[in-house]
């Protein structure tokens, strides 16, 4: 029997356990500019750097504590820890002398950018769990399609669309998905065994990664052969899709690339998509760094071919000025993407996206969650507008070829594919040890970063112009360490 005196203890007890000690927000105020401050001074300081790291493996680790700290600490510590420990565990690819693989560019605007999406730190999945990262993020890519001239039914008032994903690789993993599940429905009998997917030879290895991922047998992955410009052979890859056909396969999509990473070989898109579509496959481009040259006229060339193609992508986080991560992929056809990727679990289910009225960009990538990725680009375009993005592009592809120039007239050099942007690939005539001690007299210097490719089965070195902070006497002050380093072969 409960007595009277028990049911007055049914009152909840005060919980005393206390909070967690939360930073407020005149100490975010406080570390905030403490912190930015640091950046800033990153970036002024950045040449007195060695632009490859120095340190040895496990050194950086050796510096940091085994056991993560108990109490709180102060950022005082921090602060010092990112001088003594961090920064020279770094490769500078801000650095000015930084030639190596691709730009990467940490602008003040991308910066800030990221910061307010970390700041307000909304969830972008759905419309209606943060309207504005969805809206901005349309506007924003209907922005690009008109900066770059691209196709216009890449825009949002057609039947596509654009969305900001993470990365090429996952761009080409949606596109691989998506071609995977239109020939599944359109083609009587099939099964994933029997789809096959082309590429080149020289296309990004993701390529591969993502059709393993999507299902593909790696046999059913075909390496179709290039041109002597290192560009995929539209011959070729007929014969192969034929070869194909009559082995009773069933070709499903090409991926090309505009602006390869060894060498900056252009595929042709036109005649590519041509074979693709009489086919019935589906044509994802990769643009990789080179799509962002399409911000000037002149340049344009680069997109050749789009107007017949299903999916595109290119990294706005290698050569338009905005930082990791943000690749901007556009598709011809949306319901063919979000409905190869989209999934409606009973607690995502909200009245606007069931009418069909808004976009929810979780059907459009692999993941469900997505950051507010269209407020750094959204402040790089305002910031710089056209004329700021094409000064930029301009003056690297300059420089660029002024240093191509300047290989063609040595007789020591040679030019080893066409350069028309910013990246030169060239080597020594004196072979692939050479050219292995120059680039390792280059990077051991600390004043530069280079890396090689390897083409026609030989050594080729490569300098990639683009980092924010490069200027005409950085690359000139390359090329004589190059020929200084040849001299003393």
């Amino acid at each position: 029997m409960i007595t009277e005196s028990h049911e007055a203890d049914h009152t909840p007890a005060v919980d005393h356990t206390p909070a967690a000690p939360h930073m407020t927000p005149d100490e975010l105020r406080l570390w905030g500019e403490r912190f930015l401050d640091w950046v800033a001074g990153y970036h002024e300081r950045i040449e007195s750097f060695p632009v490859l790291s120095q340190v040895s493996p496990g050194e950086v680790a050796a510096g940091i504590p085994v056991v993560p700290p108990a109490e709180p600490e102060g950022f005082d510590s921090v602060l010092e820890d990112l001088d003594r420990v961090i920064v020279p565990g770094l490769t500078h690819w801000q650095a000015p002398g930084f030639f190596a693989f691709f730009p990467s560019p940490a602008t003040g605007p991308a910066i800030l950018g990221d910061l307010l999406s970390s700041g307000l730190g909304v969830q972008g999945m759905l419309w209606a769990s943060s309207p504005a990262c969805t809206e901005l993020e349309t506007r924003v890519m209907d922005w690009l399609v008109d900066l770059c001239g691209l196709p216009r039914r890449f825009r949002s008032d057609s039947s596509g669309g654009g969305v900001i994903q993470d990365s090429a690789s996952s761009s080409g993993l949606c596109a691989l998905v998506a071609a995977r599940e239109r020939a599944l429905s359109t083609t009587s009998g099939a099964s994933l065994a029997d789809l096959v997917v082309y590429t080149s030879e020289h296309a990004h290895s993701s390529i591969y990664k993502s059709a393993r991922i999507a299902g593909f047998g790696a046999d059913r992955v075909r390496y179709v052969d290039s041109d002597p410009t290192y560009a995929m052979s539209p011959e070729a890859l007929a014969a192969s899709v034929a070869a194909d056909r009559a082995a009773g396969l069933v070709p499903c999509a090409v991926v090309a690339t505009v602006g390869t990473t060894s060498s900056l070989a252009f595929d042709p898109v036109a005649r590519l998509a041509a074979i693709a579509g009489a086919e019935g496959m589906w044509t994802h481009v990769d643009g990789a760094l080179a799509g962002a040259a399409a911000v000037c006229p002149e340049y344009r060339f680069v997109n050749r071919g789009l107007g017949a193609v299903d999916s595109y992508c290119f990294n706005p986080h290698k050569w338009l000025l905005t930082n990791l991560d943000c690749t901007a992929m556009w598709v011809a056809d949306r319901e063919a993407l979000t409905g190869a990727l989209g999934v409606t679990p009973e607690y995502l289910r909200n009245p606007e996206s069931d009418k069909g009225t808004v976009i929810d960009y979780r059907d459009w990538q692999v993941p469900l969650g997505r950051r507010f990725r269209s407020l750094k680009l959204w402040l790089v375009l305002r910031w710089y507008g056209a004329e700021g993005l094409q000064a930029h592009i301009r003056s690297g592809v300059a420089w660029a070829q002024q240093f191509a120039g300047w290989v063609r007239a040595d007789p020591d050099f040679i030019l080893a594919a066409p350069a028309p942007l910013n990246l030169v690939c060239f080597r020594h005539r004196g072979g692939d040890d050479a050219n292995r001690r120059i680039l390792a007299a280059l990077n051991d210097s600390g004043r530069f970063y280079l890396t090689h490719t390897v083409l026609d089965g030989r050594y080729t070195l490569r300098l990639s112009v683009g980092t924010v902070a490069t200027r005409a006497h950085h690359v000139e002050a390359a090329w004589e360490a190059i020929t200084e380093a040849a001299a003393n072969l």
